[in-house]
């Protein structure tokens, strides 16, 4: 990828920088399969954009609980036309992949997207050395794997839990871009809320908000917080079964909360 490094600051400006979550899964955990066709999925990515979202997030393999993993080949045969379709009917935003394939990343970057989002926090060397010698943007999330998938823990655990862990581990994250040499005015950073955590490790990490830029050193505009339709946010309510996509108005009042805080970014199915 040639051209100018990615800068989120532009992005940052101007109020929050909702990026719009556009699920072309089967299998999501929120909304699967509603927008596997381009045409669906441009339908979508319209209301997000009318709605408030200044970037789209694509994401082509689910990461809910029991997810199936899916290979660099099925994943992009599902993102290219969508991606086509965006990059043609909404040139003036910017795209983001949802994508642990480092194959995937590149493609989609020659493609048209601008960002890289990893749910692996770029622990992957080919993934790094793409960041390396690309000048996109980069999220990266703190999360917990368990062999080729994700660590997900019973959650209603009853166990108590503090929010250092998951703290020392989006430090590791910070510190491993750091390290590779890739300027943090590229780097969102992600805690990962729901990711090899209970809703009692969860609750500590949102309490912990706050301090958050503090204790990684880090602004808290370039902390990506993807706390949408999250069962935390059910349970923390006293509701905890209430379906995703009734979720919306508890996510609205979480972003709300993190606003306070000084959060600007924030991965969404839906703006409101």
């Amino acid at each position: 990828m040639t051209g100018k490094t990615f800068d989120w600051g532009p992005l940052l400006t101007g109020g929050p920088l909702f990026l719009g979550i556009l699920n072309l899964t089967p299998d999501s955990f929120s909304d699967g399969g509603q927008f596997a066709e381009p045409a669906a999925a441009l339908v979508q990515a319209r209301q997000l954009v009318a709605s408030g979202a200044r970037m789209l997030d694509l994401g082509a393999e689910s990461t809910r609980p029991g997810a199936a993993m899916v290979d660099a080949a099925t994943e992009w045969r599902r993102l290219e036309p969508v991606l086509a379709a965006l990059t043609e009917a909404l040139p003036h935003i910017p795209l983001s992949l949802d994508t642990r394939h480092a194959a995937v990343a590149a493609k989609g970057l020659a493609a048209g997207a601008s960002v890289i989002n990893d749910v692996d926090g770029f622990t992957e060397p080919a993934m790094l050395e793409l960041a390396g010698t690309s000048s996109c943007g980069l999220i990266a999330m703190r999360s917990r794997r368990l062999g080729e998938g994700f660590l997900m823990p019973t959650y209603d655990d009853p166990t108590p839990k503090e929010a250092n862990s998951a703290l020392g581990e989006l430090l590791t994250v910070r510190d491993r871009l750091r390290t590779a040499g890739l300027a943090d005015g590229r780097v969102l950073l992600d805690p990962g809320f729901g990711f090899g955590t209970t809703f009692l490790e969860d609750l500590a990490l949102w309490e912990a908000l706050p301090r958050l830029p503090e204790a990684l050193a880090w602004p808290a505009d370039r902390i990506c917080i993807g706390i949408s339709r999250k069962r935390f946010l059910a349970t923390r309510a006293g509701t905890p079964g209430l379906a995703p996509g009734r979720r919306d108005a508890l996510t609205a009042a979480a972003h709300a909360e993190a606003l306070e805080w000084g959060y600007r970014v924030f991965r969404t199915h839906a703006i409101g």
